[in-house]
């Protein structure tokens, strides 16, 4: 893992944290202290997610590092979405899920997009006789702008999706040509004009600073493009390049240097692409996020993962958390369809973090956000954690990234915020630094 990013080009390894502790923690072994928890009481006060993991994609994009697959024909594709229905009706069954509602769904790839609208209808039909989100506060959707038609957005919204999420990621044609995207500009103002069209309550668009070939002049471009449109919620990444994406290999294989521009520079881009979007009205709700209007915007599916909710995950590869444990499932074809044929969960590793553990990970991933309530860890976790990380944060207020630490609230200042996920490892336990993150 990447704990302190370089100044000049970024260097192959993980940067972003999403989760704690770290994956490589999770052991094949501890998958019994997954199927123990399924079968422990439901935690009915708690909110219930589903992640959906549609790993279908036009072509995969060069900065790409998830499990995705593009050479599966139609058939391939049906039978992974009867695996998924058959999945989700196994977590029905266990005794975790019973008497609960879903609170979010969350469909992510890979391309959700990329299924018809045929296929689209089956697999909700499908997740829906087992689990439904009738109740749900929110259904995200992430979508590539070129797999649209104003038809199937119009199926998304009838299935009840409430957050359209854009991955446009950038306005350049040949910025996204070079980065393998597949689509072009013309596609992203055609989709965006039919999303608006279909009138979802919520449009998210997706960008990416320090993609190849970018510069200060198409940086800003693609900010003011994105503020032209008036989405509701901006969501901007900081490039990074993890081991297993083409553009890492290439670096690895050729020894060339790296072609996206150093963690200092995204930073300020991002940086700048933020002010652009206050001075436009929005707001800045974490470390990636600004909201037209915060008291409608919501990012449900971040913010109950991030308080330690349940959440079933669906799909090849895919995480879950379950009554206090960690889960994810086998990440090959086969691995993964194979045991649902036989009517088992197909989970790869599992974790169970201690309750100190669990404290740090909602410490961690809430710290996102810019601002927390050490109230809130006093009431949950019965910790004060002001005092637990008092020699943290003073270092962290010495250097300027903390603007206030008192009993009301905890807050990063902007720049803090910028490289926050470059600070969350002063957090981490002892045996949990300096070690592989995946």
């Amino acid at each position: 893992m990447t704990i302190d990013p370089p100044k000049t080009g970024t260097e192959i390894g993980n940067y972003f944290v999403s989760n704690y502790p770290p994956f490589s923690q999770w052991k094949p072994e501890f998958v019994g202290e997954a199927l123990a928890a399924l079968d422990g009481p439901p935690r009915v006060n708690d909110a219930l997610g589903l992640y959906i993991h549609i790993p279908f994609c036009r072509k995969r994009c060069k900065f790409c590092y998830f499990k995705v697959y593009t050479d599966k024909n139609a058939s391939e594709i049906e039978v992974y979405l009867d695996a998924l229905i058959k999945e989700n009706e196994l977590y029905s069954r266990s005794p975790a899920f019973q008497g609960r509602q879903l609170r979010f769904a969350y469909f992510g790839g890979g391309t959700p997009s990329y299924v018809s609208e045929k296929q689209l209808h089956y697999l909700v039909s499908g997740l829906n006789r087992h689990v439904s989100w009738a109740n749900a506060e929110e259904v995200t959707f992430e979508c590539e702008p070129g797999t649209l038609q104003k038809s199937k957005l119009e199926a998304l919204k009838e299935i009840g999706v409430t957050r359209l999420s854009l991955g446009i990621e950038h306005f350049d044609d040949e910025i996204l040509a070079s980065n393998g995207r597949a689509h072009l500009s013309p596609e992203i103002y055609r989709a965006y004009g039919w999303a608006r069209e279909v009138d979802f309550p919520q449009i998210n668009i997706d960008l990416i600073s320090g993609m190849m070939g970018e510069s200060e002049e198409k940086w800003r471009e693609t900010v003011r493009r994105a503020i032209e449109l008036e989405a509701d919620s901006v969501t901007i990444y900081q490039m990074e390049l993890p081991y297993n994406t083409v553009i890492s290999q290439d670096i690895l294989k050729q020894g060339v240097a790296s072609p996206i521009a150093g963690w200092d520079t995204k930073r300020r881009w991002v940086q700048d692409a933020f002010e652009a979007l206050e001075r436009a009205g929005y707001h800045i709700g974490s470390a990636y996020t600004a909201v037209r209007n915060p008291d409608r915007t919501k990012f449900i599916y971040r913010d109950r993962l991030w308080q330690g909710a349940d959440m079933a995950g669906l799909g090849v590869a895919s995480f879950g958390h379950v009554n206090g444990v960690h889960l994810q499932n086998k990440d090959t074809w086969e691995g993964y369809s194979e045991p649902i044929l036989q009517g088992e969960l197909p989970l790869g590793r599992a974790y169970r973090p201690t309750p100190e553990e669990a404290m740090r990970r909602e410490l961690i991933l809430q710290m996102k956000l810019g601002k927390l309530r050490p109230a809130y860890f006093s009431e949950k976790y019965g910790v004060d954690v002001l005092k637990t990380f008092a020699s943290e944060l003073a270092a962290l207020r010495a250097e300027r990234y903390v603007a206030e630490a008192t009993p009301e609230r905890l807050a990063l200042t902007r720049d803090g915020l910028m490289r926050v996920d470059s600070l969350l490892p002063r957090f981490f336990l002892p045996q949990h630094t300096n070690i592989r993150y995946t």
